[in-house]
This record gives C-alpha cells, sequence and structure tokens, in this order.
C-alpha cells in the first residue's frame, strides 16, 4: 500500500475550481489585452484621419453638398470644433476596423475546431471588403440621388439652408448604414457554417426577400422615381443571390469536414 495520502472529493474539486478560475482570468487578460489593442488602434486612426482632417472634410465629407450647390450653416457656438471632433473620431475607426476585426478574430480563435479556424480566418478581410464596398456604394451612389433630389424638391419660396451637424449626420447615417447591409454575405457565411441558414431555406423565401428589399429601397430613396428605386435595389439583390451561392457553398464544406 502506498503511504501518500488519497486527496479527498473536497481537495480535487478546489483543484478543478483553481484551474478554472485561472482559466476564467487568463480570458480575462486576453479580453482586456485585445481591447487595448483595439482601443490603441483606434487612437492611431484618429491620429492619421486628424492630421488629413482638413482633406476629409473638404474633399470627402463637404464634395456631395458643393456638387450639388447645397447651402450649409453653422447654428451652434462650439459647432465646428465639435463637428470636426466627430469627423476625427468616426475616420478613425473605420480607418482601424480592419484591425479591430483582426483582434476579434485573435481573442476567438483558441476557442475554435481547426476546420471552423480554417473560414473563420478569411472573416477579417472578407468582412471588411463588404464594409468598404458598402461605403462606397452610398458615397457614389446613394448620396448623390439622395442630395440632388433634396435641393430640387419644394417650393422656390423657401430656401433651403441645413444645418452642418443635421448635413453630417445624414451623410454618416447614410454610409455606415450602407456598410452593415452590405456585410449580408459575411454574417450568410457565419450563420450557414454553424448550420442556422441553408440556401435551401433562402431560396424558399426567395419572393419575401424581394418584397423586402423594395421596401428598403423605398424607405432608403428619398426620390419616389421607380428607376432610382431599382437603382438602390438591384445591388441588395444582387448581394442576395451572392449569399445564396455563399450558403450552399458553407453547407457543402460543412457536411464534408
Amino acid at each position: 500500500m502506498s503511504d501518500e495520502p488519497n486527496k479527498s472529493p473536497i481537495e480535487s474539486n478546489d483543484g478543478k475550481e483553481q484551474t478554472t478560475e485561472q482559466g476564467f482570468f487568463d480570458h480575462l487578460e486576453e479580453l482586456r489585452s485585445r481591447l487595448f489593442k483595439a482601443v490603441l488602434a483606434v487612437v492611431v486612426g484618429c491620429a492619421i484621419a486628424g492630421y488629413f482632417v482638413n482633406d476629409i472634410m473638404n474633399l470627402i465629407l463637404l464634395k456631395p453638398a458643393i456638387d450639388n450647390h447645397l447651402k450649409l450653416q453653422n447654428l451652434r457656438p462650439f459647432g465646428q470644433p465639435f463637428l470636426y471632433f466627430k469627423v476625427v473620431l468616426v475616420s478613425g475607426v473605420v480607418i482601424a476596423f480592419p484591425f479591430i476585426l483582426h483582434q476579434i478574430w485573435n481573442f476567438i480563435a483558441p476557442g475554435l475546431y481547426d476546420n471552423e479556424r480554417s473560414w473563420a480566418r478569411r472573416i477579417t478581410s472578407f468582412t471588411t471588403l463588404c464594409f468598404m464596398a458598402g461605403i462606397s456604394f452610398a458615397y457614389f451612389v446613394m448620396l448623390p440621388g439622395m442630395l440632388k433630389f433634396s435641393v430640387s424638391f419644394g417650393t422656390a419660396a423657401i430656401e433651403n439652408i441645413i444645418d452642418v451637424n443635421e448635413y453630417f449626420g445624414f451623410i454618416m447615417m447614410t454610409i455606415l448604414g450602407a456598410g452593415l447591409i452590405f456585410e449580408l454575405p459575411m454574417i450568410t457565411f457565419v450563420l450557414s457554417s454553424i448550420g442556422l441558414v441553408t440556401p435551401k431555406l433562402m431560396k424558399t423565401y426567395h419572393r419575401h426577400a424581394i418584397v423586402v428589399i423594395l421596401i428598403i429601397a423605398a424607405v432608403l430613396t428619398p426620390s419616389p422615381d421607380p428607376v432610382n428605386q431599382l437603382i438602390f435595389a438591384a445591388p441588395l439583390y444582387v448581394l442576395y443571390l451572392i449569399s445564396i451561392g455563399i450558403s450552399a457553398a458553407a453547407a457543402k464544406k460543412r457536411v464534408t469536414t
């Protein structure tokens, strides 16, 4: 018989609890490190945006208003300083967006299986590509049509002089909203990879999706012109078709792995 005393169940449970507790604090430390790096990336992005803030304002954000002869005014004592601060902050987040996604991936990667990591590594670049495509579509297609209609609509007795903060709020909401809508293929890929969405399901509700897309286009398009609404609806429909193909590929890969 061995002279070494057996550990009691209480001692064994304490050991498991200590291991669990250490693992929990390790995750918290990892999360803290990733959040710090993400915030640092935003700070660097804000520094870059701050250096080019005049170009961002004059050559990018104010250009749609200038092209459509839209008059802007400031109605607040510190309206322009606060406006520049918001522009720098939002631009910094957009610049740091790929790095933030990379930090999210590095945090969740250790808890994934090898086959899940193979597709998860592509999420960062794919998400960034979809987001930038949405921003580009909003800036080059949606905003010119919206502002043109806004300037031309109404009576000549009412002069359109827009508060600059309202203008930039509208610009940011439209651009960021389109960027999020263009994440549909990526979201479909993730949901299909874990089995929550199937290509059969998306094909079954294909007609319903068309109705929803037309409603979204009607809401986002201030002009009642059906041509403009179709211009906005067409990319959303293409995104849905692409998402069906992505769902089929993800579902097939999930079955084979």
